[in-house]
């Protein structure tokens, strides 16, 4: 397997978004087309990473041919191959749902989605605390724009809290990775590995540092930005924005604490504390909103504790259910934000209580919402019982009985809301019905409704508004939760080696030092 190929993720986005740009008064279908293309082309690297890592292969590849510690350098194992993979499937997914919403017509929105993708997947590869920091930002710039761009009080509001949040945990973020190379000479991951474990100042510099992913990450108690600014954005940025950026922070809080800290155990405490709090706060907060995004939204903070549970075990099991879920949360959440916004394109709102019906009128939708909420909720076979089957399991092998009852309980309680929405949206009948008597919304949609939608005349004659543009990307997605459901072994499996290389991160500071 050739290392060139870690390159591809990183610089084929960024050469395909500056060729748009430059071709800008081409046609859509044009810049569609390579927009999808790169994208596809990136899955299938990923794939090939994928395969090479499970092998036993880490490539590394040195930019310059630089020396281990100077060089910029880009290394893959399991855990950042899976991560890689599930985040190209996820952007070439929004994209074709970007371009059912009309939300690509902008000729800005596929160059920065490009730009976006490129930074999330050179901070899947890099080695290098620094070079973290530049692809963060590289993923955060192209996502000002794409919050803000519509326009709007509301969203402008967002904007700017979003904005204000992420430069401050930024600039936390780039003094702390100052503080570590303060106090160890080094930014290199392979040269930093255990020094949070046995010198107190690396250990307090790594702390700051997990502190401003804590909040990129959206992590409790400094979560609240997330679903004040992601229920303002477009139906496919929101889209984007959930599989991406905030799993870009807990990619790197799982991988930090595991070299750095080498997994110290003395920690996990606190860890454990601040994850039941996260599942607990996120789930509260969702039952008791009123609109079908804001529910959503607060789940993700709740989703994310879950994926810190096994960094908070920190054992081969929790972890491989921890990446496990990781994986098919990306797919899950995806699939349920497709769906609302699917809605609000067709339906002009996606308030509960502007909504009904839609089970007899978009079955396809109501199917695709249901797979999706249960896998959420962790239903079995569905792809989400498998993971939160084990990570209840590895928390009673620990005897942390508390952590296996909050993984249950959240549950129960994500049920609640996912019943709320399902009962409002789609099982009973609208609270404006056609003058039929069939029991059909009349819904608000506007004459020109991208995506398939129809005019208001169909709307109040009963017909479909939503198009199999707007539905299908929800049920390929809510079809694949069922898959890794009933076929969950291989990315068990999966899971199980990149945790396996977590717990001991030896092949990795190898592959990384050059030793």
């Amino acid at each position: 397997m050739s290392a060139g190929l870690l390159l591809v993720p990183v610089v084929a986005p960024l050469m395909a978004a500056a060729v748009l740009v430059v071709g800008r008064r081409a046609g859509p279908a044009l810049h569609r087309a390579v927009a999808w293309g790169v994208s596809v082309a990136v899955l299938v690297v990923a794939g090939i990473l994928l395969t090479g890592t499970l092998d036993g292969e880490l490539p590394v590849l040195r930019l310059g041919g630089w020396p281990p510690g100077i060089a910029i350098t880009l290394v893959a194992d399991v855990f950042s191959a899976l991560m890689l993979g599930v985040s190209a499937l996820l952007v070439v997914v929004s994209l074709v749902f970007a371009a059912a919403t009309g939300e690509d017509r902008s000729p800005l929105f596929l160059p920065l989605a490009l730009v976006l993708s490129a930074g999330v997947h050179g901070a899947f590869l890099t080695s290098d605390l620094f070079n973290l920091f530049v692809f963060v930002e590289v993923m955060l710039l192209p996502s000002y724009v794409l919050l803000t761009a519509a326009g709007g009080a509301q969203r402008l509001a967002a904007g700017r809290l979003y904005v204000t949040v992420n430069l401050l945990a930024s600039t936390v973020l780039l003094a702390g990775i100052g503080l570590i190379y303060g106090v160890t000479g080094t930014v290199d991951l392979g040269g930093l590995a255990g020094v949070g474990g046995t010198t107190p100042a690396a250990a307090l510099a790594g702390a700051v540092i997990l502190l401003a992913l804590a909040v990129k990450a959206a992590v409790v108690p400094v979560h609240s930005w997330l679903p004040r600014t992601y229920s303002y954005t477009g139906p496919a940025v929101a889209v984007l924005f959930s599989g991406l950026l905030t799993k870009v922070g807990v990619y790197a809080l799982i991988r930090i604490y595991a070299v750095i800290y080498d997994g110290d155990r003395q920690h996990l405490w606190l860890i454990m504390t601040v994850t039941l709090l996260t599942m607990v706060v996120g789930v509260l907060g969702a039952v008791g909103e009123k609109s079908m995004r804001p529910v959503l939204t607060f789940h993700m903070v709740s989703q994310i504790g879950y994926m810190l549970v096994g960094l908070a075990l920190f054992t081969a099991a929790g972890l491989a259910a921890a990446i496990f879920f990781l994986v098919q949360y990306v797919l899950v959440k995806a699939a349920l934000l497709m769906c609302a916004g699917a809605v609000e394109v067709g339906y002009g709102t996606g308030e509960l209580a502007g909504l009904g019906g839609l089970m007899r009128r978009e079955p396809a939708l109501a199917v695709a919402f249901a797979g999706a909420a249960l896998a959420l909720v962790g239903i079995p076979p569905l792809s989400g019982f498998v993971a939160k089957l084990g990570l209840a399991t590895a928390a009673v092998a620990q005897e942390q009985y508390l952590a296996a009852a909050v993984v249950i309980v959240v549950s129960l309680l994500t049920l609640m809301s996912m019943l709320k929405v399902w009962n409002a949206v789609f099982w009973q009948p609208a609270a404006a019905e056609s003058t039929s008597g069939e029991g059909l919304p009349r819904a608000p949609a506007p004459a020109s409704a991208p995506g398939g939608a129809a005019t208001s005349t169909a709307a109040t004659s009963g017909t479909r508004l939503l198009g199999p543009a707007l539905t299908a990307p929800a049920l390929v997605l809510a079809g694949l939760a069922v898959v890794l459901g009933v076929w969950a072994e291989p990315l068990l499996a999966a899971s199980s080696a990149a945790a396996d290389g977590l717990v001991d991160t030896a092949a990795y500071v190898r592959a990384v030092t050059g030793s």
